[in-house]
């Protein structure tokens, strides 16, 4: 039995944090403590820092490895004279890593608290029961070992598409069977240099959140963000897995039971490209009283996979059957909060789900690609345009035009993340242009090119008082604005697109289009990175 067990300890988790249990409170209703941070003792201390080296040593190798072959291969040590000693001092590294491991298993076998740890697992593992999975839950552990809670196979059955979950794709050009051969050969190479981009540092650049060396380094605070979910506001975390076999990492707050009307919505929350549910965006709807779903993108935290827009789609996908069949609440319970490049999930979520609450985008833009050739040398141009809308086609705002329902845009008059520019020309801030492809595409009537250059005007207003000055300059009255759109749902379809409008004075189309510009969009004095505080949090305005 004892042998046993030390084989579990040494392929065992790592253990993190033990949290209070959720049955121990006090009269008061207060947890009578927080938890603690596990102790190793010596020698699984010791053994783990070895051990927690060599693991950040291999990242490093890993990725500078093009550089350091091609520094060996100039200095010539890329022959078989040079390499053989060289694979004998890594044998011999690697014998010496098992043997550390081997004693990190028996400096945890030596201690009660991780044994019990270990043991709750495996009985978990074996029996998948609420009382295990509570029991389970009163640590923080290595999420990899953490049984599966939910799988998009238990409501849907397998797709036959292997990709998953379908998207908007960019309209393929009519040409003949010949052409299209010809062309094909004469843009392999592109293509090939496409996808090396994409899958070396495109894609860790564009979502610096999953590099293993950012995540080490963000260990403590997404420990310490972990524990206050869970411990204060009783979070339950659930591993997900979605239809392309990825597990995704999230976290639930109930609040149903506290009797408030915010705590019977729930809020599903999607991070920015360097943001983790535990740091993340989660905390604004939770100072609000909502119930709030958090996750992780693939690779991120504890989620698997990469973040690629169909994996990034999928996962959202299996969030959102989580929460309606495991959590019970119905899609016209559900908003969708989103910052920053958490957009595109977002916007995916309501286009294939459009019947979801409401969705509330916080500085987020209507396209990748304008971001991208930002940053990227001017000759590098077709070859960036082909690289984004082959691969990392983010099109927020196509995606936006598919819903139906009310939505609200935050925009940063400071942000300085999705200006093509700088964050002093607040008119290269790409949420301008969100709104206005929102606006057009559901009030195109309205949206003529004098209703246009007042929406851009009251867009270029960097305060409030700048804003209301143009507001007040064309003498919008809300009152006549709101009982046209109302009349007008009254007496007709209220699909979008709407025709309101058509007959209008130019007058008439000016007003209309600040009114509706002004309830779409709101302004927040601040950069991109700023904590949205929760008076900013709203339900977006309704007809």
């Amino acid at each position: 039995m004892d042998r046993w067990m030390w084989l579990r300890c040494l392929f065992g988790p790592s253990l993190q944090r033990i949290h209070r249990s959720p049955d121990q409170t006090r009269t008061d209703g207060r947890p009578p403590r927080r938890g603690w941070n596990y102790q190793p003792r010596g020698l699984e201390r010791h053994t783990d820092s070895i051990l927690g080296w060599a693991s950040v040593l291999w990242s490093l190798s890993y990725y500078s490895s093009p550089l350091l072959l091609c520094y060996l291969y100039r200095k010539g040590y890329i022959c078989s004279s040079k390499l053989a000693p060289l694979s004998q001092y890594v044998g011999t590294a690697l014998v010496c890593l098992i043997g550390v491991a081997c004693l990190r298993g028996w400096g945890r076998w030596r201690n009660p608290e991780y044994v019990q740890f270990i043991s709750i697992l495996e009985e978990t593992r074996r029996d998948h029961t609420p009382n295990n999975k509570k029991k389970l839950a009163c640590f923080d552990f290595d999420f990899k070992h953490w049984p599966v809670d939910f799988s998009w196979k238990e409501v849907s059955s397998p797709k036959l598409s292997k990709g998953g979950v379908s998207l908007l794709r960019p309209e393929p050009k009519h040409r003949g069977a010949a052409d299209s051969v010809l062309n094909s050969v004469r843009t392999l190479p592109c293509h090939i240099l496409s996808y090396l981009i994409v899958h070396s540092f495109g894609r860790r650049m564009l979502y610096p959140g999953s590099l293993g060396l950012l995540q080490k380094a963000m260990r403590p605070m997404l420990q310490q963000g972990q524990a206050r979910l869970v411990e204060e506001y009783d979070g339950q975390r659930n591993k997900l897995v979605a239809c392309d076999g990825n597990e995704i990492d999230t976290m639930f707050v109930d609040r149903r039971k506290d009797g408030g009307q915010a705590g019977k919505t729930l809020v599903i929350c999607c991070e920015g490209n360097a943001g983790f549910y535990e740091v993340g965006c989660m905390n604004t709807p939770l100072d609000g009283g909502y119930s709030v779903l958090g996750w992780n993108h693939p690779g991120f935290g504890g989620s698997t996979g990469v973040p690629l827009p169909q994996n990034e789609a999928n996962a959202m996908d299996v969030v959102i059957q989580f929460a309606v069949h495991k959590l019970g609440f119905q899609l016209s319970d559900i908003i969708v909060y989103a910052w920053s490049i958490g957009g595109f999930t977002a916007s995916w979520a309501v286009m294939s789900y459009p019947e979801i609450r409401a969705l509330v985008l916080d500085a987020s833009f209507d396209d990748l690609l304008p971001l991208a050739l930002k940053v990227m040398p001017d000759s590098w141009r077709p070859l960036v345009t082909r690289t984004v809308r082959q691969y990392m086609n983010l099109n927020n705002a196509e995606q936006l035009c598919k819903y139906q329902g009310p939505v609200l845009l935050i925009r940063r008059t400071k942000d300085e993340i999705i200006t093509t520019t700088g964050p002093e020309d607040i008119m290269s801030n790409r949420g301008n242009d969100l709104l206005l492809k929102l606006l057009q595409y559901r009030y195109p009537k309205v949206m003529t090119e004098d209703a246009l250059r007042a929406v851009r005007q009251w867009l270029a207003a960097g305060t409030p008082i700048e804003e209301e000055s143009v507001y007040t300059g064309y003498e919008v009255d809300d009152d006549w604005c709101l009982s046209v759109l109302q009349s007008y749902q009254t007496d007709r379809e209220t699909l979008f697109p709407w025709s309101v409008g058509e007959d209008m004075t130019l007058e008439g189309r000016r007003q209309l289009a600040l009114f509706l510009a002004r309830k779409y969009m709101r302004n927040f004095e601040t950069t991109h990175c700023t904590p949205l505080p929760i008076s900013e949090f709203r339900p977006p305005w309704k007809l």
